[in-house]
């Protein structure tokens, strides 16, 4: 979690911005989650693809989290 909290969110939202969207009309990891919504995310370079421009997205979920556990902790 020392990673995780070392991270800023403005950090994190660039990634998303630009990774976690690339290429963007439409962005290329929504393409992803329908195919794997429709069981057609099947090829090897299709499942990288989708953890690779997931990631960003994870990792922000992961640091919200992480926000606001800390903020409730007071």
């Amino acid at each position: 979690m020392k990673l995780i909290d070392s991270i800023s969110i403005g950090m994190i939202l660039l990634f998303c911005a630009t990774l976690g969207l690339a290429p963007f009309t439409p962005p290329h990891v929504w393409e992803k989650l329908v195919m794997l919504a429709n069981g057609t995310l099947s090829a090897p370079i299709d499942i990288f693809d989708l953890m690779m421009h997931g990631a960003p997205w994870l990792v922000l979920l992961v640091k919200l989290g992480r926000v606001g556990q800390l903020a409730l902790r007071g």
